[in-house]
């Protein structure tokens, strides 16, 4: 005989508290991590069900990815910095001052593509070297540091070169230019040919990182002393752990990944130009926080930044498509969804705090 009613209430009431039982259990890190990927997966299946369209196609997500690689890279240096319970509002300048150093060291001055990239690092290395001193054996607040950093970044890139250019050196053209055909993934053309989907350099770069800094916070001591100063830095110096230092090397994995991030976004533009990166540090800190990074500290994961950078991304492609293309249509959406983000986080950790 089949099941009552009753029966069937009480077992899917079962269900629901055994669902629940379980997200309780979840960490803090791991709950809000849960919560931007379902809240991503929702948002682009809603976008192939209602927008259809290009978001039909699996091209789709992988150029969410090509155009989004150098933000992905810079995003997660401010979430290590986040974690720690900083802040570093200089990485879109230091992305930008990269990305036209880079330029006309390449188009310029003939440069080799080795070389530019090794630039890149030296100039992110020198920001997160010196935002990290002055921040973690200074003490000085890291809004302020890192506010003169972005506007030294900018001052710097007109000093270079004041004009726009693209990058005609054939090395640079050639990698930029460079596809990745992922097989057996893709769709048919209107002529019926099987067209597979394809990725750039960048984002093999940006996955790559992604899961170095996965493990790195996940498996590794430092990792562990990243969130114990960010979660309390007082309990975190009695435990023997060396605050400073850990927030100086916070500092210095934020600068080398801004300045990976400048390489990438020049590899992707391809040009050098004093508008690169605009606003690029604002949508790190929109992205780390969607993707369950909390401002206070002691909380985040590297994928749900990931995430975070595909679900702002998704949330523009689906404003842009509903014919919304004014600017401040978009602004207004993502500063709703991260408001419900935040709201989010709130509860998830007041809702903590009462048990």
């Amino acid at each position: 005989m089949g099941m009552t009613k009753t029966e069937n209430t009480s077992s899917a009431v079962k269900q629901k508290k055994n669902i629940l039982q379980w997200f309780n259990s979840l960490t803090d890190t791991n709950k809000l991590l849960l919560i931007t990927i379902v809240a991503f997966v929702l948002m682009y299946v809603s976008a192939m069900i209602f927008e259809g369209k290009g978001f039909l196609k699996p091209q789709a997500l992988c150029n969410i990815l090509i155009n989004n690689a150098a933000l992905i890279i810079t995003a997660c240096g401010m979430s290590v910095v986040m974690i720690t319970g900083g802040i570093d509002i200089s990485v879109g300048g230091v992305v930008a001052l990269v990305s036209m150093i880079c330029a006309v060291y390449l188009d310029l001055h003939g440069g080799n593509v080795v070389v530019a990239l090794l630039i890149a690092l030296g100039v992110g290395l020198a920001f997160g070297l010196i935002q990290g001193f002055l921040v973690a054996y200074l003490e000085i607040q890291p809004f302020i540091v890192t506010l003169a950093g972005m506007f030294f970044a900018r001052g710097l890139i007109t000093i270079i070169h004041s004009e726009p250019f693209d990058v005609k050196n054939e090395a640079f053209v050639a990698l930029k230019d460079t596809r990745i055909e992922i097989p057996f993934i893709g769709s048919f053309n209107n002529r019926g040919v099987f067209m597979p989907v394809y990725i750039n350099i960048g984002v093999i770069v940006a996955l790559v990182i992604v899961v170095l800094l996965f493990v790195l916070l996940r498996w590794s001591k430092i990792g562990r002393h990243f969130y114990a100063v960010g979660g309390n830095a007082q309990s975190a110096l009695m435990l023997g752990i060396n605050v400073k230092r850990t927030r100086f090397l916070s500092h210095i994995i934020c600068g080398l990944l801004a300045g990976i991030g400048g390489f990438v976004y020049v590899l992707y533009v391809g040009s050098g130009s004093p508008s690169n990166a605009l606003g690029m540090e604002m949508n790190a800190i929109a992205s780390s926080i969607i993707g369950g990074t909390m401002l206070t500290g002691g909380v985040g994961n590297i994928i749900g930044t990931l995430f975070g950078v595909l679900s702002l991304s998704t949330i523009k492609d689906i404003v842009a498509s509903a014919g919304l293309t004014d600017p401040w249509w978009t602004g207004i959406t993502i500063a709703a969804m991260l408001c419900l983000f935040l709201i989010i986080q709130s509860v998830v950790i007041s809702g903590k705090r009462k048990k």
